[in-house]
């Protein structure tokens, strides 16, 4: 047993060793002990997590997969976010979550860990962990449900809600009907069925080498996930026995790789914070730039929402993940590797699409430029986002006025005021949302399009916040404001009826006033979170800008898997 990392634990025959054995000896024979890879399975199962209530399955078939290869599987279940539930929202916990996981796989008697996410922050923060303690570790992907129907039209989870609602505020959609398609939306177990936030970092997860090859966007309820959940038990006991950590696998190649995987797949823009923890922690300097100088030409081959039409049974269906980097392979940096040890570009010249609908050819792409886009001004000195994929192109250039919220509660009491002077030119500023001042960065800069304005046809105008979208979303929405105005970021100053300047192909955001003659507004101020105790003043004393990837000043980088010290 010695050389193992459990072995710390488990060898000898001293007292601390006796005790180490003995409370595991709780249906475990002698021989668990007797040198076997000790393979935890980190798992985000929860009921309050509804896309990640079956992972206790999926953990059986990965157990089962880790006893054949010769391993003790051992069930550990970490902190679990479901982002349909919690308030005031999931992100302000992807650190906790990372930060409890990272912890857990350091101190107990592990020599591997498997990784089993589905809703948006798990799989982020499950890899922010495994970077930090850097044992070897692999992913299982939870997989998207199956496409649920309404009226005889498929619904994609998340979208349609944002679209059905809008129809019910507009008056061409009854209260009624919109509630109908209710039982409709979830048809099976797993995570949203569109190219959002869950999805994309699923698909991620296998471009940046953390996963089997191929299990990345099989369907929840598909046997197939089960049969490579098993198979990724064995893989976990051998990347054991080779030494084989995310340290190996993920370098600056892997995140080239995921940003030209983002743009082809039309995946949602809060990859690009995701992405950026992960590389915090990994060690690999990855900047926001990086995201439009990578990822700019790409183009747009999957026809998904919300940026198309299909939905995550059909893009498996028509060839999945392996379909789409065959039409970029030359793009991707061959010299990165998955958790094989083999290159991620090995199996793509045998990949075919299936349905050219779905995911198209490189030379007849759904967009020629599909990246997420950066822009800088004096409105965003240190940069903010926006997924072109998803908006529309007549608003990609634009010029109006400001109309200014200082708070959700304030967009809330105001926007559907019949006296609210806006129009279809102006620019809705949403400020108070970015990760000190909500906080946790939430979901809410697609914001509702007026009540009047639908009345009139109108479906999209410019939306500008410091907060985020759900990767369901759509429209022409400027994102992740840096720095966020609780930060003193000039969006904290700007006022009802400044022109705010667009330009997307220029890759710019200002706004045609002086800022630096005015101070914030006390309506804002007032606004802003002010947490006493707890896990929120801890994050809000401590974290980052969006720019960098909203983590914890002091979690940066890795402290690997040593614990020195014995617990009796």
């Amino acid at each position: 047993m010695a050389g193992r990392r459990s072995a710390q634990w488990y060898a000898g025959d001293d007292r601390n060793s006796y005790i180490h054995r003995a409370w595991m000896r709780r249906g475990l024979p002698a021989d668990a002990f007797d040198g076997r890879p000790h393979i935890a399975i980190a798992n985000t199962a929860s009921d309050l997590t509804p896309c990640n209530a079956h992972l206790d399955e999926v953990a059986r078939s990965v157990a089962n997969g880790v006893y054949e290869a010769g391993g003790i599987p051992l069930d550990l279940p970490v902190v679990s976010l479901g982002e349909t539930q919690v308030r005031p929202t999931a992100m302000l916990w992807r650190n906790m979550a990372a930060m409890a996981t990272e912890e857990m796989l350091r101190a107990n008697p592990i020599d591997g860990v498997v990784l089993l996410g589905g809703c948006d922050k798990t799989i982020p923060a499950l890899l922010m962990a495994a970077c930090s303690v850097d044992l070897p570790a692999v992913v299982v992907p939870g997989g998207p449900m199956l496409t649920g129907t309404f009226r005889g039209v498929p619904l994609g989870c998340g979208t349609d809600v944002w679209k059905l609602s809008e129809e019910v505020r507009a008056g061409t959609l009854s209260e009624r009907a919109f509630l109908d398609s209710e039982s409709s939306m979830i048809r099976s177990k797993g995570h949203c069925n569109t190219m959002g936030t869950a999805s994309t970092m699923g698909l991620l997860a296998e471009v940046l080498g953390m996963t089997l090859p191929g299990i990345a966007g099989i369907p929840a309820a598909d046997s197939r996930l089960l049969a490579a959940s098993h198979a990724t038990g064995v893989l976990a006991v051998d990347l054991v026995n080779r030494d084989h950590r995310p340290s190996a696998v993920l370098t600056r190649g892997s995140f080239h790789n995921a940003i030209v995987a983002l743009a082809a797949l039309g995946g949602s823009t809060n990859a690009v914070v995701h992405l950026l923890a992960i590389a915090g922690r990994a060690g690999i300097d990855l900047t926001l730039d990086d995201f439009d100088r990578i990822g700019a030409e790409v183009p747009l081959l999957v026809d998904l929402q919300p940026a198309g039409r299909f939905l995550m049974e059909d893009f498996h269906r028509a060839g999945g993940l392996h379909a789409v980097l065959a039409q970029v392979a030359d793009r991707l940096d061959p010299a990165a590797i998955t958790v094989t040890g083999r290159p991620l570009v090995e199996p793509l010249p045998a990949a075919q699409v299936w349905d050219a609908e779905v995911i198209r050819s490189r030379a007849e792409p759904l967009q020629p430029h599909a990246g997420i886009a950066v822009l800088r001004g004096n409105l965003a000195p240190d940069g903010a986002v926006i997924k072109p994929a998803a908006a529309s192109p007549h608003l990609l250039r634009h010029r109006g006025p400001a109309v200014v919220f200082d708070s959700v509660e304030d967009l809330h009491a105001r926007l559907d005021d019949p006296a609210l002077d806006i129009t279809a030119d102006s620019v809705i500023v949403l400020r108070g949302c970015g990760p000190k001042g909500y906080p946790g960065m939430p979901e809410v800069a697609n914001t509702p399009i007026p009540a009047k304005l639908l009345a009139e046809g109108v479906r999209d105008m410019v939306r500008i916040c410091d907060g985020r979208m759900s990767g369901t979303a759509y429209g022409t929405v400027v994102l992740h404001v840096s720095p966020e105005a609780a930060a003193d970021g000039p969006l904290s100053r700007v006022r009802t009826g400044d022109m705010i300047v667009l330009d997307v192909p220029a890759r710019t955001l200002h706004v045609e006033a002086d800022l630096d003659t005015r101070d914030p507004s006390p309506e804002f101020l007032a606004a802003l979170a002010r947490p006493k105790r707890g896990w929120e003043r801890l994050y809000v004393d401590t974290v980052r800008q969006a720019d960098t990837g909203a983590d914890l000043d002091f979690l940066l980088g890795a402290s690997g898997d040593k614990v020195p010290r014995e617990s009796h």
